[in-house]
């Protein structure tokens, strides 16, 4: 980061301590309004041909608390998340708390109800990036010429990818001494870089995004879920308020009024790399779905970012090769292990790391395949099997000599394999998201059977259809369950950040 010694910032507000969570979060608010404010305002100026002679810089808001005690004061012990882990200082960057107000207000007040004590908020050191204080529906960074943009490090911060790492998450973050000890899995700058790459590869603003999140790597599943979303706007009666298209395209539903973020929404002239759609509840506790494409590097990717947002769960609803004979075509599979060999993850998530079954999920999973199929007992193991599933970077396996990946993947005791639930899984272990995987089976190329038209054909009306609403019926249950119960213990490390 570079030094400067006259700097053109914001007035300076010294830092306060609180013993009130609301109030600790609403000066968070104040300086990162403050300095955002600062930035836009420059940077207009700097666009319309401003020169300016000093650094232009203003800084993330800091949360800091600090603890001399091991002990709690055992308010909410069944959470696994709002407590530090021992004596000592503690503090994380915050940012847009106008997206995450909800969330941090629930971390600051857990914080205070576990510990005790005040949270001290003020100006943090790390510089803001100016293109992350930029509003999305004004964007004047458009209009700057070559010239103009070769000086813009002169003049402002830009994304420091020093600071973005994900060290914290991973594990391997030591803090120096004499530094405090994060807070939280991600500092502010990684959250607002992954917030822009959010809404550049799923066309839909972070503000869209909710709390239960479904993946596909087929469109049909998108076409149902579409299709659902637009039934569910003519119900009066749907929990649901909203759904939202790529574009930022609202459709609200029957009977409520519109309101004036849904006039900023235009249909994109293609679609984006990941396009995701939202059933929106009041409370952000609706369904996101997001087709990821084909391969464990667009799994990987996509959970990197939707990660900072803290959903509740996560949930991959996918086609797969069956391994054995038993199975039919459209049989689910229900993940309880996985088999890792997509390599995306193999530098952060090492393959010694298991990657377990989460019982929460795998009830819900189990519960709706009933629900919707109406099966049970023998009827129900008929349709869907639990086992392992393997994922591969290689769409071609099948076709390796030697036959090596089918002596691998039988040794596994594998059942099905695809590209991404690996992948999801892993990265759900990896930031702490609870996950899981329903898999239908549409081709067995070990056993000749593959994906010929006139099947697929039929495999896709038949099936599809009943698997998304599976995977609907599945978050419903979790949300219906209480979300306290799915961030358990066994995604928490040994010295685990306070914040969920």
């Amino acid at each position: 980061m570079t030094t400067h010694t006259t700097l053109h910032s914001p007035a300076f507000i010294a830092p306060i301590r609180y013993t009130n969570a609301a109030e600790a979060l609403a000066q968070v608010q104040a300086i990162y309004q403050a300095s955002v404010s600062h930035l836009r305002q420059s940077f207009r100026e700097f666009v319309t041909g401003t020169d300016f002679k000093t650094h232009v810089r203003a800084c993330y808001p800091f949360v800091r608390m600090q603890t001399e005690t091991v002990s709690r004061l055992e308010t909410t012990s069944k959470l696994s998340y709002g407590f530090v882990a021992g004596p000592g200082m503690y503090e994380t960057t915050l940012t847009r708390p106008d997206l995450y107000a909800d969330y941090y207000l629930e971390q600051l007040t857990l914080l205070l109800q576990n510990h005790g004590g005040e949270l001290e908020v003020g100006i943090s050191n790390q510089p803001i990036p100016v293109y992350f204080s930029l509003l999305a529906n004004d964007p004047i960074e458009g209009s700057l010429t070559p010239a103009r943009r070769e000086l813009l490090r002169d003049v402002f911060d830009l994304p420091d990818l020093t600071s973005m790492d994900d060290g914290i998450a991973n594990g391997t973050y030591i803090a120096k001494r004499g530094q405090p000890e994060p807070l939280s899995l991600f500092t502010a700058p990684r959250v607002d870089y992954s917030l822009q790459r959010l809404r550049h590869y799923t066309g839909t603003a972070a503000e869209m995004f909710q709390n239960f999140v479904l993946f596909t790597n087929y469109q049909f599943y998108i076409d149902e879920f579409v299709k659902l979303g637009r039934e569910a706007m003519q119900d009066p009666q749907s929990p649901y308020i909203a759904f939202i298209e790529p574009g930022n395209v609202v459709t609200r539903r029957v009977g409520l009024a519109t309101e004036a973020i849904d006039k900023l929404g235009n249909p994109p002239p293609r679609l984006p790399q990941m396009p995701a759609y939202h059933l929106m509840r009041a409370d952000r506790s609706g369904i996101t779905m997001v087709n990821i494409g084909v391969g464990p590097a667009n799994a990987k990717n996509i959970t990197d970012h939707i990660a900072v947002l803290r959903p509740h769960a996560w949930v991959m609803l996918g086609h797969c090769a069956g391994l054995r004979n038993t199975q039919q075509l459209g049989d689910y599979v229900l993940a309880h292990a996985y088999v890792r060999e997509d390599h995306v993850l193999d530098e952060e998530l090492p393959l010694w790391v298991p990657i377990p079954a989460l019982a929460e999920i795998q009830l819900a999973l189990e519960h709706a395949v009933k629900d919707v199929t109406e099966c049970t007992g023998a009827d129900l193991k008929r349709i869907m099997r639990t086992g392992t599933v393997a994922s591969t970077d290689n769409r071609n396996w099948e076709l390796l000599p030697d036959n090596t990946p089918q002596r691998r993947f039988s040794q596994s005791r594998a059942v099905a394999l695809d590209m991404e639930s690996a992948t999801i899984a892993a990265n759900g272990f990896r930031f702490r998201v609870p996950y899981g995987t329903l898999l239908c089976v549409s081709d067995k190329p070990l056993h000749g059977e593959i994906k010929l038209p006139g099947m697929a054909n039929h495999f896709y009306s038949e099936r599809v259809a009943q698997h998304l609403r599976i995977g609907v019926r599945a978050m419903e249950l979790l949300r219906s369950s209480g979300v306290e119960h799915l961030h358990s213990r066994k995604l928490r490390s040994f010295n685990e950040v306070a914040f969920q």
